[in-house]
């Protein structure tokens, strides 16, 4: 009976040392290129790329099936970026995928609101706030202005609200270095 059971703790020790040399050995790495590319991205998860989502984008990016100017929330800045960040050309926004549009955030008209939960089910960041047969509303810091709630409402009660400028929400545009061989230059 011990005899059974040192080998067992022994047969434990060994499977263990192998899996821990095998996770170190083995270990899958996520392609940091992605994650740079992900960071410069809007995180509006909108679709408008024709990907699900700012992730699956940035990885179409990055293996070269997608292009840089497919995103029309990250605007003629985020092309640059991204170009910049490639080592590719410029290109102009793509506007078969959209236009640049200003910040903005959707508002519920909670009188007209009747609580079909259409809106729920398609906000990809879970910003809207309400049950079935209830009124619902937005959480504005929640909410990424993606406009994927207004289709699905049936009695258009969700409307876009341009958010505007003020101390609290103003960030600085840094400013874009072209890279030349020569000089580097601000534009």
């Amino acid at each position: 009976m011990l005899i059974a059971i040192l080998v067992l703790i022994l047969l434990a020790l060994i499977i263990g040392l192998v899996l821990g040399f095998s996770s170190i050995k083995f270990k899958v790495k996520g392609d940091p290129i992605v994650e740079k590319i992900d960071a410069i991205l809007p995180q509006t998860q909108c679709g408008q790329c024709s990907y699900p989502g700012c992730k699956p984008y940035a990885k179409a990016i990055a293996s070269g099936e997608a292009d840089i100017n497919q995103c029309p929330p990250g605007g003629e800045d985020g092309v640059k970026a991204l170009a910049e960040l490639m080592g590719v050309e410029y290109k102009p926004l793509d506007e078969s995928h959209g236009i640049t549009k200003p910040k903005s955030v959707a508002f519920i008209d909670e009188d007209t609101c009747i609580g079909c939960t259409l809106c729920i089910q398609a906000c990809p960041v879970d910003a809207i706030l309400g049950a079935a047969k209830q009124m619902h509303t937005i959480i504005e810091k929640e909410c990424t202005g993606c406009e994927l709630c207004l289709p699905p409402c049936p009695v258009d009660c969700i409307t876009m609200e341009v958010i505007e400028e003020n101390a609290e929400n103003w960030k600085w545009k840094y400013p874009v270095y072209s890279l030349s061989k020569k000089t580097a230059k601000v534009q």
